[in-house]
Order: structure tokens, then C-alpha cells, then sequence
């Protein structure tokens, strides 16, 4: 990951950023609250490379037309140990629950590391996430020790239209699934489908 510090604000918070479109009014909100946000790309799920690299690059235009800094864990990306891990648990909602679950456990470690007083993530935003999974982790690992960072729940799903409308404006690549190989077979499965059925 690359080097940084944050200022030491006691309303810093990093942001889990999952693609640049869910991150729009997760950002704006938070900004509007008076955190000091650093986005932080970090998804090990995300299938194949190309696909990473297409949503990385819609994340760092998220941050930078919206003038927040974004921090990039692309070490991190390794599809074969993500697939070794979903391994027995691949279906869902087994394989979602792991995968927002240790995304936002990495992002609780890099907030300690780094100083960060807050974490959140831009995975609160989407109706297709699971939710209530994503809201308790990061309320037990904020409980965990009590020395901190905090987490900053919020339900950004009320924003859902509003999030899209602005990602449109704004030309951000809009992914057509949500990141795994598996959820990408889910996706045109159906299509699939209809070609064995000819």
C-alpha cells in the first residue's frame, strides 16, 4: 500500500471503498457530516484483474472529482488465496458474509495502523450487499478492545437513486456485477440459459 498519514484530526475516517459509483453518496455524506475522509480501494474478491483495475481506476476518479484522498491496498488483491478462503462457503449467503466481513476486518487493521479515528464503507450503500452482516462486523471489531478506531454506521441505501444519478454525471465505470467470479456467473447465468435451451 502505498505511504501515507493522515492529519490528526480526531475526525478522520478512512472509507472501505468498493467501486467508484457505490462511493459517491457515501462520500458526500460523510464530508457533509465534517469527516476528514481518505478512501481506501481494497477488494480482494473482485474477478478477473481487468475487472479490479476498471473499478480501481473508477474509485480514484470518484475520489478525486469529489477532493478526498484515496489510499490503494493492491497487495492485497490474490484471487487464488480469495477463492482458497470462499472455499466450502461459496454460495450465497455464506460466501457475502465472509467477503464484507474480512473486507471490513482489513480495513479496522489499516485504520489502527495508520491512526485513523473512524471507519465506514461504501459496501452500506448497496441493496445487493448484506447489510445488517456489514453493520455488525464493524460494530464488533469497533467494541473489540475499546481503544478505537470507531465505526460510523449509516444506512447510504437512502441515497440509492440519487448515488446512480451522480455516478451517470459524473462518467464513472458502472460494474455489471458485484465483483466475484461467482456473483459474475450468477449474472448472465440466465443468458447461458437460453443458449442450451437452442
Amino acid at each position: 500500500m502505498n505511504e501515507f498519514t493522515p492529519k490528526c484530526d480526531a475526525r478522520s475516517l478512512l472509507l472501505h471503498v468498493c467501486c467508484g459509483p457505490c462511493a459517491v453518496m457515501p462520500i458526500t455524506r460523510l464530508l457533509d457530516e465534517g469527516f476528514a475522509v481518505t478512501a481506501w480501494y481494497m477488494n480482494p474478491n473482485i474477478h478477473p484483474l481487468s475487472e479490479y483495475l476498471r473499478r480501481r481506476d473508477a474509485a480514484s476518479e470518484c475520489a478525486e472529482r469529489l477532493g478526498i484522498p484515496i489510499l490503494y491496498d493492491d497487495a492485497s488483491w490474490n484471487i487464488t488465496s480469495w477463492l482458497r478462503a470462499v472455499a466450502g462457503r461459496d454460495t450465497a449467503p455464506q460466501r457475502c458474509t465472509y467477503c464484507c466481513s474480512s473486507r471490513i476486518e482489513a480495513a479496522f487493521a489499516t485504520a489502527r495502523r495508520l491512526g485513523f479515528a473512524f471507519v465506514s464503507s461504501s459496501l452500506l450503500y448497496s441493496r445487493y450487499q448484506p447489510h445488517e452482516v456489514i453493520r455488525q462486523a464493524g460494530e464488533r471489531l469497533a467494541c473489540a478492545d475499546g481503544t478505537g478506531p470507531d465505526f460510523v454506521y449509516r444506512d447510504f441505501r437512502e441515497d440509492w437513486q440519487e448515488g446512480i444519478d451522480r455516478s451517470k454525471e459524473m462518467e464513472l465505470y458502472r460494474q455489471p456485477y458485484c465483483g466475484c467470479i461467482y456473483s459474475e456467473a450468477e449474472r448472465y447465468e440466465k443468458k447461458l440459459t437460453r443458449l442450451i435451451k437452442i
